[in-house]
């Protein structure tokens, strides 16, 4: 022995090499494919073939699970190989089972194996025509439904995967680009992709490999009967009958175990395709999908309660499978319901971790245009339900105003302010107090307008916006005090003529070179060419803004701005001191003047200045052009003063509201000097009288 071992080793043979090279996977596969070849050549004994028999059962029980329990198609892309292999398998065992039969049939249902034989007593229970529409119904369910619905699923897929490519590659392009991914990350998605594409083309054509075999079957058994029969009775002599029982025994029980391994891998065919664009495995994602929906389960429910009520319906099926399903939507709105509220829970609780973000410090710098500021006793008129809001009441001002002056008032912020007292107010324009106030929010304010009221019990006040003198009264004494004489308004109706008052008096600040250029890019286009004329060549856009303050300022409307700019257009060809453009532009618009303030007649009342008066102020004017100013004696200016406020109490006594009424040389500046302490007096050159009005004196300075 030792001398043959070396022997061995002499001539370089190593056996044990030899096993290792055979164990290995290639040259197994390899062996089991000659193998498959092999057989459908040399007969198999009927031991063997029930062993390879239970193979082919196993092996297709192996793939259907794989199919079930994959995540991705792709995690299985040796199925189509796999299928080759499977249906190889099948065809070699069909042909050695078909040797088989028509070689041994006549000795008895053991010629084939006891599968084959286990199979058929099993299925036909002794009566082969059970066994046949057995076996028929075996092929039609596996070829007509399974295999061609996962035939076409997989011939679609295929062909949607290819068109995609091109779009998927440039997404992957575009996200290496962007740097979303990195290079490695793009070849890992090329190479899936890639997969992908060649995984549902190969299924496309293994599909072909499982309608061949069902066809095969057909064939295969369809020629063990007729040429089982033919040898039974033509070479054997066998009775026609007993013949017939045999070979048909034995070959409706090999296509029966030849077709459920066929239907097993069929299935497991139609299963992968049909998992395109589902996550994880089979059972997770049909049990997610199928049996959480609650309300499904309940209507489930409801369906079989009422199929189970109908008369000869079985109740007991019914009803449990009622319950079963009831109970599943039960649990399942209980699991939503908590859900729910641990999502709620978590929100809360990321939002108290998350930290306050720090604004940054531009925001500082940002001015409010007009914000009105409340105390906590006042903030019931922002969510005011029985009433108006004061947000309305405000959109209400600002429409109104629009309407009357032609001018936009910027957005109002409404906030409250702790530092404020409980029922007092703000109303700040650029960040700085314009006027502010005390209410009473369920109380009403009587107002004294002519100062003849009687006496009204209640908290006596001055109204905030006019200074007259007012009492806040309650619901009970609305009635009375309306009787009396006074006016009665609620607390956000003071708050809100207030506000009113004040962007009035305010316009012509809260007119920004932004809002100018809204108000030229929102006119027609024809006098939008207007504009492209005289700017910047005859004056500015700063320009025109300057002259429309000067307009709000005496509230004068300039919602005809298409005639004020063909008034500034005349006006700078000739000059280009604002002044005198901005009186060119009074003098344009003179209808819309005079009847402003017009009477209840008709008429407009006018206080002239007399002619002592107007030399006065001439006379007074130093400077040339922009720099002209009016320098005029302080004991004139106080005999002024005087005259006039004298004149237009007699006016007023009489129950007029005149206009004074000067040349157009003074007027800016006799109009500067009378706003300071008779801001409400209008004040009209002759120049901006319309020649159609009817003209009233009231008096004269």
């Amino acid at each position: 022995m030792a001398q043959a071992g070396a022997i061995s080793a002499g001539n370089g043979f190593d056996w044990n090499s030899l096993t290792k090279h055979l164990a290995k996977g290639e040259y197994a596969l390899g062996l089991g494919v000659m193998a498959l070849v092999m057989m459908l050549i040399i007969p198999i004994p009927p031991f063997l073939l029930d062993f390879l028999l239970a193979i082919s059962i196993t092996l297709s029980v192996l793939i259907l699970m794989t199919a079930l329990l994959i995540q991705k198609p792709l995690e299985f892309s040796a199925f189509p190989t796999v299928l080759l292999l499977a249906t190889l398998l099948r065809l070699a065992l069909n042909i050695a089972t078909t040797r088989l039969i028509l070689a041994h049939g006549h000795e008895g249902p053991e010629a084939a194996g006891n599968i084959i034989q286990a199979f058929g007593n099993f299925v036909m229970s002794g009566n082969f025509v059970i066994g046949v529409v057995v076996f028929i119904i075996l092929i039609i369910v596996n070829f007509v439904v399974v295999t061609k619905g996962s035939g076409r699923i997989a011939e679609v897929a295929a062909r949607f995967t290819l068109d995609a490519m091109p779009g998927k590659q440039m997404a992957i392009d575009a996200d290496l680009s962007a740097g979303i991914i990195n290079e490695d990350e793009a070849r890992k998605r090329r190479k899936e992709l890639e997969g992908e594409s060649n995984f549902f083309g190969a299924m496309d054509g293994a599909s072909k490999f499982v309608r061949g075999d069902a066809m095969a079957g057909i064939l295969i058994t369809f020629i063990n009967v007729i040429g089982g029969m033919i040898i039974g009775v033509a070479q054997q002599g066998l009775p026609f009958e007993e013949a017939a029982s045999s070979y048909t025994l034995l070959t409706v029980g090999d296509g029966i175990v030849s077709q459920i391994p066929a239907l097993i891998v069929s299935v497991a065919a139609g299963m992968l395709v049909s998992k395109a664009g589902v996550d994880g495995a089979a059972d997770k994602a049909i049990g997610k999908q199928l049996f959480t929906n609650p309300q499904g389960l309940a209507m489930a429910s409801g369906m079989a309660l009422f199929a189970g009520l109908l008369p000869g319906m079985p109740l007991i099926p019914f009803f449990g499978l009622a319950a079963a399903a009831g109970y599943g939507a039960y649990r399942g709105f209980l699991k939503r319901r908590d859900v729910e509220v641990e999502e709620v829970a978590e929100q809360a609780a990321a939002q108290r971790a998350k930290p306050i973000p720090e604004p940054p410090i531009q925001e500082s710098l940002a001015v409010d245009e007009i914000k009105i500021e409340l105390g906590f006793g006042l903030l019931g008129f922002i969510n005011e339900t029985s009433g108006r809001k004061l947000t309305d009441q405000v959109k209400a001002v600002r429409r109104q105003v629009a309407t009357e002056f032609g001018f936009v008032v910027p957005q109002v912020r409404i906030i409250d302010n702790l530092e404020l007292a409980s029922e007092e107010y703000r109303i700040l324009i650029k960040e700085v107090v314009a006027g502010r106030g005390k209410l009473r929010p369920q109380l009403h304010l009587a107002m004294d307008a002519s100062g003849a009221a009687g006496n009204l019990p209640g908290e006596k006040v001055n109204e905030p916006v006019f200074g007259l003198p007012a009492v806040w009264v309650d619901d009970t004494m609305k009635e009375t005090a309306a009787i009396q004489g006074y006016t009665v308004v609620d607390a956000a109706t003071v708050l809100t003529t207030h506000f009113t008052e004040l962007v009035k008096e305010n316009m012509a600040e809260l007119l920004t070179f932004a809002s100018v250029k809204q108000l030229i890019e929102d006119l027609p286009k024809a006098q939008a060419g207007l504009v492209q004329d005289i700017t910047p060549g005859q004056i500015t856009v700063s320009g025109i803004q300057r002259i429309l303050q000067n307009l709000l300022r005496e509230r004068i409307s300039i919602r005809d701005f298409g005639t004020i700019l063909e008034a500034i257009a005349e006006a700078t060809s000739a000059s280009t001191d604002l002044l005198s453009v901005g009186e060119h532009v009074r003098a344009r618009l003179a209808r819309q003047l005079c009847n402003a303030n017009l009477d209840a007649s008709g008429a407009l009342p006018i206080i002239a200045l007399s002619p002592v008066w107007e030399q006065a102020f001439a006379e007074a004017l130093v400077g040339v052009g922009a720099d002209r100013q009016l320098a005029l004696e302080p004991s004139r200016l106080h005999q002024f003063v005087s005259d006039l406020r004298n004149a237009f109490e007699r006016a007023s006594q009489m129950g007029d509201s005149p206009v004074l009424l000067t040349s157009s040389g003074v007027r800016p500046y006799v109009r500067s000097l009378v706003e300071r302490f008779r801001p409400q007096t209008i004040v009209m050159s002759q120049n901006e009288i319309h020649p159609k009005a009817r003209l009233r004196s009231a008096g004269a300075v």
